[in-house]
């Protein structure tokens, strides 16, 4: 802490804040925000050598607010995208980057390779930073001018309120397959974990991939949500709006995808390589869709997305063997990698 700062002091799983606060007063501090003892507590203000400390319980749950309060409200200032799921949140919030910044905005991603605006990517720890990170991360964003920000969520920053108070305009769900059960401990609730997206938070427009178990779940429980799928699981008389791929072809540099929605139909050729990034192009182009980006536009530049790094990335040369590069850690990536190459 500096002369002047806002110390908040939470109770974190492997230290109490809180023991910080006379270090923090000696600092200069202005004043302090702390952990409640209990619910009684909750709101109280004490004086301590002078420096104001607020009790607040469920701190934090409410550093996401105070951050963004903190930080004039980002999320307010830039089109946010959510998108969770267990595989296909790179590829396809880098799509959603790369895609808005062909119509015009000023594209931003954050998550797993990085944060920042498009090819200016800095690399991070972690997929989902702290709550007052990716408060500041977006405040920074927006004053170097972003306009669209593409945000991989994660299950653990769900579930630690790492995003509770931003403000998404839409929320994409991949799919659900078995990873970070060492946290969750069964598939059940990493999936309740995966669901906290939809049910407290402000999702906006929800974008589902129907081709996932999961995903049908949350569809009956969605019903303004746009359905997506590639293997016919649409009922056009039961979805709101959706979209769903009528015929794919692949071939060495990638895929012809034609396609069908509520916004018309139409025909992509995709560089990018394996059915699930067919999956994930067209999440990322049902999202842009419901968001009013013109289908017209869409389709005139979809042929400019490139591949990502490390994600069914191809190297080819003559009279050489065809080298393909993934990032696939989790079983159901890896196999999906493999049918793909």
């Amino acid at each position: 802490a500096a002369a002047g700062d806002l110390f908040v002091a939470v109770v974190g799983h492997q230290a109490d804040g809180r023991r910080y606060i006379p270090q923090a007063i000696a600092q200069g501090v202005a004043a302090i925000i702390a952990e409640a003892k209990d619910e009684a507590t909750d709101g109280e203000i004490r004086e301590m050598h002078g420096v104001p400390v607020i009790y607040l319980s469920q701190l934090n749950e409410r550093l996401s607010a105070l951050a963004g309060r903190f930080y004039h409200e980002p999320s307010d200032n830039l089109r946010l995208v959510g998108v969770t799921g267990t595989n296909g949140k790179t590829t396809t919030t880098q799509l959603l980057a790369q895609w808005s910044q062909l119509l015009g905005e000023t594209s931003a991603v954050m998550g797993t390779v990085g944060n920042g605006l498009l090819g200016k990517v800095i690399p991070t720890e972690n997929t989902t930073g702290s709550a007052v990170d990716v408060q500041h991360e977006l405040a920074g964003l927006v004053d170097q001018g972003a306009t669209f920000c593409a945000m991989e969520v994660s299950s653990h920053g769900l579930v630690q309120h790492r995003v509770a108070a931003l403000k998404f305009a839409a929320s994409v769900f991949t799919n659900l397959s078995r990873d970070h059960l060492d946290y969750h401990g069964d598939m059940e609730h990493y999936e309740a974990a995966k669901w906290l997206l939809y049910s407290e938070h402000h999702c906006g427009q929800a974008i589902i991939n129907a081709d996932d178990e999961v995903g049908r779940r949350w569809l009956a429980k969605l019903p303004d949500a746009v359905a997506v799928s590639m293997e016919d699981h649409i009922n056009p008389n039961c979805h709101g709006r959706w979209l769903k791929a009528t015929e794919v072809n692949y071939h060495d540099s990638g895929a012809t995808i034609r396609f069908s929605s509520s916004w018309g139909d139409g025909e992509i050729e995709s560089h990018l390589m394996g059915a699930f990034n067919v999956s994930n192009l067209l999440l990322a182009l049902a999202t842009l869709l419901a968001l009013g980006y013109p289908l017209a536009d869409l389709l005139k530049t979809a042929a400019r997305l490139q591949p990502v790094c490390g994600r069914m990335e191809v190297f080819t040369a003559p009279g050489k063997p065809t080298v393909v590069v993934d990032y696939a850690h989790t079983p159901d990536a890896l196999e999906k990698a493999l049918q793909a190459a």
